[in-house]
């Protein structure tokens, strides 16, 4: 690391899915002062999702404010001290605002939401590769998923969308877009900019160049004047506006949450990392090639840390309903208070009972691609519990990570004869869990690792923003001997018959969601 004056801190914007958080990190890259709000999810319709695009602008000012009060509070000398901040986002979800007034024009369409299934069948229809028209160019498939299909509906739906376009007034962004923007100065010199990973995620960048594809554009009838400009994961961009917290300071470090959480677990080639937080989604790192999949994964930017740095690429799955299941149990079924009560619950029963359940609320994901997938229930007998539909739901998570994971050995071609070599990196909130993680290993037969600091999303944020101005050096930040002292690492233990057997079950509970949307 370099040498500079003690007082040095790095701040990072973490905005999820369902909560914001502001971290503020020494130069040793340890939280000294953090806040967390969760905000408002809306569902106006069965497997629509959205947000309130000014309440998540709140939610940043707010956490930003309290904690820096915090850090103060602690004796930290925040407001001498600090270089920049960092951010990472909850990806694809998609916002379209006036250029003119700073409103947005609707709520955000969250990357959950399946309103676009009728424009993706339409697609599948009209285009001639079909579900995979775009994958060459843009390393994805044809899906709800992604920005560019909620774009479109946007476009097609909202009057306010279809006029602001037609006076060229309308801003297009994803999440770290409008939040940039607006920290940048909004309407008053707001700088209209997005980075590479989060682009590589709306299908309408092209993997190889890192530009808007004018081929796709032209295609799906998107104006490119509505598109953010392009910029690395690391590169001083701008400086935050009068305001907001923390005014001046520059903003130099931008990444997807998923790729921020990469960094964060310091994952290189042929590494991967698994973050457990409303879904799952699991990166592996390809090294600086891209990968195209032949099993149901999509290829995508890992990072890109600096404009002349070189691009690293990955394969990513993922899932769609992760820590949301125990937020069902809690908030939609009230089976749990709190989500530290599932794991109790489930130590109660020593099984799941012959149970299986597959959360497949707004489709299914990869690797099965499947949005006309609902969730199920199955196996139950007058035996089962509140204990082993618990477990059912702890387990359903592990199953969907393995699905991923063993079709990524499969398109990297990895030697899968010593599974001891391969280590998963975890991360995110849900991994407190240790029978989650213990489940994970299980059904891996592979040893799974979680670092002390399980907020790896945030830290790669604050790793891009302080390599940028000089905090870090690439060679601190990838020696990863230190990061990897006091992990926890959980060794599978189950036996290799009844993990077949196990596996066996799930894909036959997994091929009973499908065909399920029409129900009524």
């Amino acid at each position: 690391m370099m040498s500079i004056e003690e007082d040095v801190f790095i701040g990072a914007i973490d905005q999820g899915t369902s909560s914001t958080r502001f971290i503020i990190y020494d130069k040793s890259a340890k939280p000294i002062g953090s806040h967390q709000v969760e905000f408002t999810q809306f569902h106006p319709q069965a497997g629509w999702v959205e947000h309130d695009p000014i309440e998540i602008l709140e939610s940043v000012k707010v956490c930003m404010t309290k904690a820096i009060d915090k850090a103060t509070a602690n004796g930290f000398q925040v407001d001498k001290g600090l270089k920049a901040i960092g951010l990472t986002n909850q990806r694809e979800t998609t916002l379209v605002w006036s250029k003119s007034t700073g409103s947005p024009l609707h709520q955000a369409i969250v990357w959950m939401d399946v309103r676009t299934a009728s424009i993706c069948r339409r697609l599948e229809n009209e285009l001639s590769g079909g579900r995979t028209h775009f994958v060459k160019s843009c390393g994805l498939p044809i899906s709800t998923y992604f920005s560019a299909l909620k774009i479109l509906w946007l476009m097609e739906n909202v009057d306010a969308v279809k006029e602001a376009i037609k006076k060229k007034d309308a801003l297009f962004g994803t999440v770290d877009t409008w939040l940039i923007w607006n920290l940048t100065g909004g309407v008053n010199g707001g700088l209209h900019l997005t980075d590479v990973t989060n682009a590589s995620r709306t299908m309408l960048m092209n993997l190889k160049t890192l530009r808007w594809d004018e081929s796709t554009l032209k295609t799906l009838t998107i104006p490119p004047e509505i598109l953010p400009k392009i910029v690395s994961n690391s590169e001083v961009i701008g400086n935050i506006a009068a305001g907001w917290p923390i005014s001046g300071m520059p903003i130099s470090g931008c990444l997807g949450d998923q790729h921020a959480a990469m960094l964060g677990q310091v994952c290189r080639k042929g590494e991967a990392k698994s973050t457990y937080g409303t879904g799952a989604f699991i990166l592996l790192n390809t090294g600086e090639g891209v990968v195209q999949s032949k099993h149901g994964l999509l290829s995508t930017v890992a990072y890109k840390l600096g404009p002349n740095a070189p691009t690293n690429y990955a394969l990513e799955g993922s899932v769609g309903i992760a820590g949301a299941a125990v937020q069902w149990l809690r908030d939609g079924l009230g089976l749990i208070s709190n989500a530290a009560e599932l794991e109790a619950m489930a130590l109660a029963v020593e099984s799941n009972g012959g149970v299986y359940f597959v959360p497949a609320f707004n489709g299914l994901l990869a690797p099965w691609w499947r949005d006309d997938a609902r969730g199920v229930f199955i196996g139950f007998t007058g035996h089962t519990n509140k204990g082993h539909l618990a477990r059912a739901v702890l387990e359903s998570i592990c199953f969907q990570v393995k699905d991923v994971i063993d079709a990524m050995h499969k398109d990297s071609g990895a030697d899968q004869s010593n599974k001891e070599e391969f280590l998963l990196r975890v991360d995110g909130g849900a991994t407190v869990n240790n029978l989650l993680m213990q489940t994970q290993a299980d059904l891996l037969a592979t040893p799974v690792i979680r670092p002390v600091d399980i907020e790896t999303t945030a830290l790669g944020a604050a790793y891009a923003a302080g390599l940028a101005v000089g905090v870090w050096k690439e060679d601190y930040i990838f020696d990863s001997k230190d990061k990897l002292q006091n992990a926890n690492i959980f060794r599978p233990l189950m036996a290799e018959d009844l993990r077949k057997k196990k596996a066996d079950s799930w894909l036959k509970a997994v091929s009973r969601s499908f065909d399920l949307a029409d129900l009524s």
